[in-house]
């Protein structure tokens, strides 16, 4: 069962990964919104794999990237369902609109890329969980490490302000065009990686 739910998680996550891409080119709000729930919601579950089938001397790195998923799956699920439900579905007022719209580029936005933030933190952990013996895990390990770079540049370009709502909307579409390139290899290699974990 619990390499089922590993394998499980990696595949929801590609899916949901692939089709927010798709919904990003067609410029498909509610739909990337939606499937931003969901590839918050598997990656728990992947991150949790990786700190179960981590050796014991690097159970701490697993526990701290279980830990770190949590936080940003909960700021994720606050941005998304705020999109989904009471930006969607109500009459907000002009600075209500202002601070809960996610493509005004303000609270809500800024929330969304601490939460890719702390996401970055918990693959770079769920790396250093990998004891890497194949082909596999060594790209595994350090696509989930590099990955952690993103911390920084999701930190400290949302504190300088870089993203700004009247910024060309195709700067914010190839970024995350790239960001779904760069993690689909890594939703892969779980599956591959958890498929040889022993239950």
């Amino acid at each position: 069962m619990n390499k089922k739910i590993g394998m499980l998680g990696s595949v929801v996550n590609l899916v949901a990964v692939v089709g927010f891409a798709v919904s990003m080119l067609f410029e498909f709000n509610f739909g990337s919104y939606f499937l931003s729930i969901f590839i918050s919601l598997s990656f728990v579950s992947m991150m949790c794999g990786y700190a179960y089938y981590s050796e014991k001397q690097r159970k701490l790195a697993g526990y701290v990237s279980a830990a770190f998923a949590a936080v940003y799956t909960t700021i994720i699920l606050l941005v998304y369902f705020a999109q989904l439900t009471t930006v969607r579905l109500t009459a907000l007022t002009q600075q209500a609109e202002n601070i809960l719209d996610f493509q005004r580029a303000d609270l809500m936005f800024s929330y969304d890329l601490l939460g890719y933030a702390i996401m970055a933190l918990s693959t770079f952990f769920a790396g250093l969980t990998i004891n890497a013996k194949t082909k596999s895990d060594k790209w595994l390990k350090y696509l989930l490490m590099i990955h952690g770079v993103f911390f920084i540049s999701c930190l400290i370009m949302t504190m300088l302000g870089v993203f700004k709502a009247d910024a060309p909307s195709w700067i914010g579409v190839a970024v995350l065009e790239f960001w779904c390139i760069y993690f689909c290899p890594i939703s892969v290699l779980s599956y591959h990686h958890f498929s040889k974990c022993m239950e």
